[in-house]
């Protein structure tokens, strides 16, 4: 069985991302996650604010990988089935779908944002901070999309949705199993396991880019992750970032 990274727990930080900057430069190498009760300026993707009501999970994983950063870019596939693994333990799994590229989405809701920054050690090594923010007993309410939390949707025989601490233990048992399945195993076994569970593919997709808007019917991921677009004029195109919204 994978081994879970230790926890470094903190009442309060200005975000568990930032605290995971300062200790890689600082030469902390990891694995080690870190955590906090309240976050007074947590991030989400391009710096939208992200709040966390007391009683949600704020986590970040610090790891060193020796792999270029594209390589390195495939954890956010392993973050995301980790999250989902630890929701499908309290709400019906069938509820539980990942979207692209970085959330968790729980019917049709989203339930967890993870956020993945990179650096330098001071040795030339690629360090990650991997932030996993999910809802478990309340939806913050100042964000763009509907947001869900696992206490709305417990399944029969599930009384009240983990602690914070349990959480934890449960997501990084998780992300233990799926990193050590794609160290050993490759991309293609997270690509199958994420598209497993992946929500909108096969139907229409608007990917709103830096610089323009894109749409299309998403076909699913490219070898390395990558979501592929089929056009109107039947060419394809691969969106590596963005804002990506599924439907009609």
């Amino acid at each position: 069985m994978a081994r879970a990274a230790p926890v470094l727990a903190y009442r309060t930080l200005d975000s568990t991302n930032a605290e995971a900057r300062r200790l890689a430069e600082a030469g902390e190498t990891g694995p080690l996650w870190i955590s906090a009760d309240t976050q007074t300026a947590g991030r989400g993707r391009r710096e939208r604010a992200w709040t966390a009501p007391a009683g949600n999970l704020s986590a970040t994983l610090l790891l060193t990988l020796d792999r270029s950063p594209a390589q390195a870019a495939e954890i956010a596939f392993v973050a995301a089935l980790a999250a989902g693994d630890l929701a499908a333990l309290y709400v019906p799994e069938a509820l539980v779908r990942l979207k692209w590229p970085n959330d968790v989405m729980l019917d049709g809701q989203k339930l967890c944002g993870i956020l993945i920054e990179s650096g330098r050690t001071p040795r030339g090594q690629l360090w990650l901070a991997i932030g996993i923010g999910v809802n478990l007993v309340a939806a913050p309410s100042n964000i763009e999309r509907p947001a869900t939390a696992l206490a709305d949707h417990l399944r029969v025989g599930v009384e009240r949705p983990p602690s914070p601490q349990e959480a934890l233990a449960v997501l990084a048992e998780a992300f233990a199993g799926w990193q050590d399945r794609w160290q050993a195993q490759g991309f293609d076994v997270v690509r199958a396991a994420w598209s497993a569970r992946a929500e909108g593919m096969g139907g229409p997709c608007t990917a709103r880019l830096d610089r323009e808007t894109v749409t299309g019917v998403a076909e699913g991921l490219d070898h390395d992750g990558a979501l592929i677009l089929r056009l109107s004029d039947g060419s394809t195109r691969r969106i590596t970032a963005g804002d990506v919204f599924f439907g009609g």
